[in-house]
């Protein structure tokens, strides 16, 4: 008998599940996720899934009972005797913290890989890691998606002009240059020295973008102080049109209220995350990445490659 594969939603981006259960013409798996009186997660697999092949599509983004109820499915999964669990990961939370940059800090991306592999994980499909190492705090696979081929098709569609991609700190080069090589399109680099856990200040624009329109291209947007403090320098530098292009919305604090008000015309973003109502800010635009998330789901259940999805 042909393995079954059977795609379990947490409850963080249920919306983003369906839509990958609608791209692979499947229906998801019975589960009951809810709490006991006290708050506790308690989590039920309403159907047999002894020797199958799992798919758990579950985000960690804030509050943390997210990444705990990724935990919870993963054990509950590994009891039923589940012949392998894939945590499917679209934002992979507490990422930040990947390396000791100062004394007595952690590493909350290490710490929180040892706690996904220990609940039972087989191998993790994320979508844009924070940082390209993280892949290696893992003993299990990892396999670590780009959401460049959806926002490119997004920023094709807008016909710009004398375009420049602008990545926002010296970390972001590599991917800014992919994106620039497929756009046939200038890149520069907004020089910026951190003040804070969420703050930075831009020094200098490295590159030429006075009369180009500009895409500010990140990972992630969670204060928006980075992006808008870029926008302003470079408009200052004479940049005509700017959008800004992320994978994973956080949009903490007044994030919303810096980008309506900044001189970025457009805030072009994945559904990774939920916007739980911030879609409202009429410069938002969210891109879908079921297919993508969908078709490797598909590969990685058939023994495909999906190398051609890593671009």
């Amino acid at each position: 008998m042909a393995e079954m594969i059977k795609l379990i939603s947490g409850t963080a981006n249920t919306d983003l599940t369906s839509r990958i259960a609608s791209y692979l013409k499947m229906e998801l798996c019975d589960v009951s996720v809810g709490r006991f009186s006290d708050g506790e997660i308690r989590v039920s697999i309403n159907e047999n899934i002894r020797g199958n092949d799992i798919f758990i599509v579950q985000p960690t983004f804030p509050p943390a009972e997210n990444l705990l109820e990724l935990l919870v499915l993963v054990d509950a999964c590994y009891r039923a005797s589940a012949n392998r669990i894939t945590a499917v990961i679209p934002y992979y939370g507490y990422a930040r913290q990947d390396r000791k940059d100062q004394p007595r800090v952690p590493i909350t991306a290490k710490l929180v890989a040892n706690l996904i592999e220990t609940a039972g994980t087989s191998r993790v499909l994320a979508l844009e890691l924070h940082a390209a190492q993280i892949q290696g705090f893992f003993d299990v696979q990892v396999d670590n998606l780009f959401a460049t081929s959806v926002l490119l098709e997004y920023i094709r569609g807008r016909n710009l002009k004398d375009l420049t991609i602008v990545s926002p700190d010296v970390g972001g080069i590599k991917m800014g240059r992919a994106f620039a090589k497929r756009l046939n399109a200038d890149l520069a680099i907004a020089d910026k020295r951190r003040t804070g856990a969420d703050a930075s200040e831009v020094m200098n624009i490295i590159g030429e973008v006075k009369g180009s329109d500009i895409i500010i291209l990140d990972d992630i947007i969670s204060t928006a102080g980075t992006i808008t403090t870029a926008a302003e320098a470079l408009k200052a530098a004479g940049a005509g049109k700017i959008i800004a292009a992320a994978t994973h919305p956080i949009l903490s604090g007044n994030a919303i209220e810096r980008l309506e008000k900044s001189c970025i015309e457009e805030v072009v973003v994945t559904n990774s995350i939920p916007l739980n109502g911030k879609e409202k800010c009429k410069k938002i635009k969210v891109v879908d990445v079921s297919a993508l998330l969908g078709e490797a789901i598909l590969r990685i259940h058939n023994d495909e490659s999906i190398s051609m999805l890593f671009i």
